[in-house]
């Protein structure tokens, strides 16, 4: 079995996959997600499972690395970015300085939608929008806070506004109470980021597929005004293509 990890800011994300390489992308014998507090649970959830490859990508720090290895009985593989895998090339000026989710989820995009013009917009704890050619070269991207910590940033860092609640969202642009008017400029600044990284690429490629995924993606995917797919933990679809074209060093 294959064992897939996302350790994203907030959150760990796994997945059991079947090891061939001819596996369908996304389909799990198993999945599930914890709080970072909750990682000791991770022991029960994978118990019984025939475990033979562990692939991880971290972007939560050293000490999530370390609590994961006390973890596993099998040796993982800690995915990074590199100069190219997995038919994708990587444009960063450095390399190796791309984040290594934003690098798996833009391998996923591309094996899920070979051959297309792609914005990939992993929608969590901060939002990427990233850019993919028709030929398979990740051009580079941007970073801004995600959804609810748009929403917080505002609560903090002002003396009047209120911290909007877990499910307040609103589609109008013109809200009529403070609460709503939060939650709609922190949607609009997602959407139109997105769009307008759409529209860029679009400039020079044409026909352009957005991609979305993360905590956040089906709250805004009713909303964005371009093309796109949602699919869920592209983070993870990202690690099993990779497994796929990466064969386990012997």
């Amino acid at each position: 079995m294959l064992l897939l990890i996302d350790i994203g800011n907030t959150r760990l994300k796994w997945a059991l996959a079947d090891p061939h390489a001819a596996a369908p992308l996304g389909v799990w014998r198993g999945m599930g997600s914890v709080d970072h507090v909750q990682m000791d649970s991770l022991a029960t959830q994978w118990k019984g499972a025939d475990v033979q490859r562990v692939i991880v990508a971290n972007v939560a720090g050293p000490q999530r690395r370390a609590e994961l290895e006390r973890l596993l009985t099998v040796k993982p593989e800690w995915f990074t970015a590199s100069a190219q895998a997995a038919g994708l090339r990587n444009n960063y000026r450095e390399p190796a300085r791309l984040g290594c989710d934003r690098f798996a989820a833009a391998i996923g995009a591309r094996a899920l939608f070979p051959a297309r013009d792609l914005i990939v917009a992993n929608c969590g704890t901060a939002t990427t929008i990233d850019a993919i050619t028709t030929d398979g070269t990740f051009i580079g991207g941007m970073i801004l806070p995600g959804l609810r910590l748009m929403a917080a940033s505002l609560s903090q860092g002002t003396a009047q506004l209120p911290l909007i609640g877990e499910g307040t969202q609103s589609a109008a642009i013109f809200a009529d109470n403070t609460g709503e008017a939060i939650a709609a400029g922190c949607m609009q600044a997602q959407l139109g980021a997105i769009e307008r990284a759409c529209a860029a690429h679009a400039k020079s490629s044409g026909d352009v597929l957005c991609v979305l995924s993360g905590g956040a993606s089906a709250v805004l995917a009713p909303h964005l005004g371009v093309p796109h797919a949602h699919v869920e933990n592209m983070v993870l679809v990202g690690l099993q293509a990779y497994a796929a074209a990466s064969p386990a060093a012997l």
